[in-house]
């Protein structure tokens, strides 16, 4: 005899005006800090061709700046997808 399990279908709730701006909102975030996160990594890179490594470390730290806030944003973006499914 096979037994199956069944679940229950999720019931999405729908997404507000606020909320859906929200996500507008932090996509678009997320995607400026990842262009500025890449324009720094090639500013540093400018600077180290030019022997300015100092301005290029400079640039480097500005670029992981970018990156880490963008990633935060990405994370708070997924933890609203996952709890609207």
């Amino acid at each position: 005899m096979s037994t199956t399990t069944t679940f229950p279908k999720t019931v999405k709730k729908p997404i507000t005006a606020a909320e859906n701006q929200k996500r507008i909102d932090s996509h678009k975030k997320t995607a400026e800090h990842l262009s500025n996160a890449s324009k720094s990594h090639i500013e540093a890179a400018n600077h180290h061709e030019n022997g300015e490594h100092e301005k290029a470390a400079h640039s480097t730290i500005k670029a992981h700046g970018h990156h880490t806030m963008a990633r935060d944003l990405q994370k708070e973006d997924a933890r609203l997808h996952a709890t609207q499914a």
